[in-house]
C-alpha cells in the first residue's frame, strides 16, 4: 500500500494500476479517489487444535483457533484484542509465520491484530496478509462479501475488504507523512 501511494502520488505516475512482483505471484494495485486497492489470493483458514502455547503467549484462551499460514485466534470482544500483550518469545516459536487475533467489531465488521515476531515483526501495524485469511473467515461468518475492517496495532488502520471468489480486496488509505532527499 505505501509503495503504491508513494508510485501513485509522488512519481508522476499516470495509470491507475500497477502490478508488482512478489514472492507471491502478481499483486495488481489500483487507486481510484485517493483510495488505493490491492488485489490477493484468498487464504481461507481452516479449524485448528488450540494449542498451550498459543494461549500462553497471548496470555487470554481464545474461543476458536483457525490456521492458514498464520494461527487466527477468535476473541468474543473488540476489548479482549486491545487487552492483549503478547509474550512475543513463546509466539515466536510457534509452527506458524504469525499469529492473526480477532473479534467482531464495536464499529466496524471486525477488528484485527497481527504479530509476527518469528519474522523479526512483533506487531504489524497494517497487514495485507493476514487480511486475506481474515476476509473469507469473516465473509462467511456474517454472510456478506463486503466488509469494514480496523486492524488495532499502536498506529491503527482502516480497511475497506471484499471477497470476491478466490480472490480478496483489500482498500485503504495511505498518508505520506515524511519526505526528503539523500545525496550521494
Amino acid at each position: 500500500l505505501a509503495s503504491a501511494h508513494v508510485i501513485f502520488n509522488h512519481l508522476s505516475y499516470d495509470e491507475k494500476q500497477i502490478t508488482f512482483a512478489s514472492a507471491s505471484g502478481e499483486l495488481r494495485v489500483t487507486t481510484a479517489n485517493g483510495l488505493i486497492t490491492l488485489d490477493f489470493p484468498s487464504t481461507p483458514p481452516s479449524p485448528a487444535e488450540i494449542v498451550p502455547e498459543l494461549t500462553q503467549g497471548l496470555g487470554l484462551k481464545p474461543k476458536e483457533v483457525y490456521k492458514s499460514r498464520d494461527y487466527l485466534a477468535l476473541f468474543k470482544s473488540e476489548d479482549d484484542i486491545l487487552s492483549i500483550e503478547p509474550d512475543f518469545n513463546i509466539l515466536g516459536k510457534l509452527d506458524s509465520l504469525g499469529v492473526i487475533i480477532t473479534a467482531e467489531g464495536k464499529n466496524s465488521d471486525f477488528v484485527s491484530r497481527f504479530f509476527a515476531p518469528a519474522a523479526g515483526i512483533n506487531e504489524d501495524p497494517v497487514t495485507g496478509s493476514a487480511h486475506t485469511t481474515l476476509i473469507p473467515f469473516w465473509a462467511e461468518r456474517l454472510n456478506k462479501n463486503t466488509l469494514h475492517a480496523f486492524q488495532l496495532s499502536e498506529r491503527k488502520g482502516e480497511l475497506f475488504c471484499e471477497l470476491s471468489g478466490d480472490r480478496v480486496k483489500i482498500s485503504g488509505y495511505a498518508v505520506t507523512f515524511f519526505k526528503g532527499e539523500i545525496v550521494l
